[in-house]
């Protein structure tokens, strides 16, 4: 049926169909000012992400901020970037390409997108090739395994503002979490069993976890505690004693406290107290990333040796991992409609 020459719409033909949204935080199109630029913008204009009276806000992230980060930050995204793009951007596109893989095999053709919070694939873009697809019941599944109003609320409300400019709103189911599915937890344990098998036991295990600032856990995210609990299940599952692993925090921006320990200041200090061989783990990052690579694989690194230690392994984020691919379809197969 068609009204004044817009768009045909078949509204009783073809069956509705479910369909799945991958998403992730984002990566800039490129490793240069201006895409950064644009980039940072977007993502520190968050509210959910910089909690500051926004007049205030405003004048420190355009006058200040966006002067001098985006340069900077373009030589880091630099020593990072692949012949083929960002990783963070690479390792999502092979999740959902093994996602919609492994569902096929079980229950036929389920359409599986990838949309980031910031930058592209835009979420409205995700949103709408999913709905051209005949998709009237989406299944949202956010890379973050702890909940975070920073991450994953952020991503609800991206999501929900999308849909005040839909005409016909789908249906939605929102997973908010899993960073104790039974899957997840499994697949940290295989990874590191498989690093401890290949470089021999370190003195210290760290799970390092991005940061936030410590009033938001005062006025009530759950994420510290989710973190906290995912070590402490790993640990349990791997039989591994409480001081041979530790929960640390990174990425810590501004000068009001975060979530503590930090990982840069713990790993400069670990020789001093005899620790000399340690591997890091990011849980909570689902793909690598700046912030593992560089941060952690480049920076912290240079840091432990440069304090005394002498054996420094960095233990890669899940990604595509097979066993990764598992938890999250299993995550999935939860939501699905039986009728698949």
């Amino acid at each position: 049926m068609k009204y004044m020459g817009q768009t045909e719409y078949d509204h009783d033909g073809a069956s509705p169909r479910q369909g799945i949204l991958l998403c992730n935080l984002g990566t800039p199109d490129a490793p240069r000012p201006a895409e950064l630029r644009r980039y940072l913008k977007e993502f520190l204009s968050d509210p959910r992400v910089v909690e500051i009276p926004r007049l205030l806000w405003w004048m420190i992230l355009n006058l200040i901020i966006l002067r001098i980060r985006p340069r900077r930050s373009a030589k880091l995204y630099q020593s990072v970037w692949t012949e083929a793009g960002s990783p963070l951007m690479l390792y999502s596109q092979e999740q959902v390409k093994a996602v919609k893989q492994r569902l096929a095999e079980k229950y036929g053709d389920i359409p599986v997108v990838l949309g980031m919070r910031y930058g592209n694939p835009s979420m409205a873009s995700a949103i709408k090739q999913l709905t051209d697809q005949n998709v009237r019941d989406i299944i949202v599944l956010p890379l973050y395994p702890q909940y975070a109003g920073a991450t994953t609320g952020s991503t609800f409300d991206a999501i929900a503002k999308t849909f005040t400019q839909l005409r016909w709103v789908p249906e939605l189911q929102f997973i908010n979490g899993y960073h104790k599915s039974e899957g997840y937890i499994q697949a940290l344990c295989t990874t590191i069993k498989r690093h401890i098998d290949e470089h021999g036991q370190p003195d210290k295990l760290v799970f390092s976890y991005h940061g936030t600032p410590e009033r938001y856990l005062k006025n009530g995210d759950p994420y510290h505690c989710f973190c906290h609990q995912t070590t402490r299940l790993v640990r349990e599952k791997m039989g591994l004693e409480e001081n041979q692993v530790m929960t640390t925090f990174q990425s810590r921006f501004g000068r009001e406290p975060w979530l503590q320990p930090y990982t840069d200041e713990t790993l400069e200090q670990l020789p001093e107290d005899g620790v000399k061989h340690v591997a890091v783990i990011c849980p909570g990052f689902s793909s690598d990333c700046l912030e593992t690579i560089e941060e952690i694989n480049m920076e912290a690194r240079e840091s432990f040796i440069e304090s005394g230690g002498e054996h420094f392994h960095y233990i890669p984020c899940l990604n595509d991992d097979p066993a990764h691919i598992d938890a999250l379809v299993s995550i999935l197969e939860k939501r699905l409609a039986l009728s698949h």
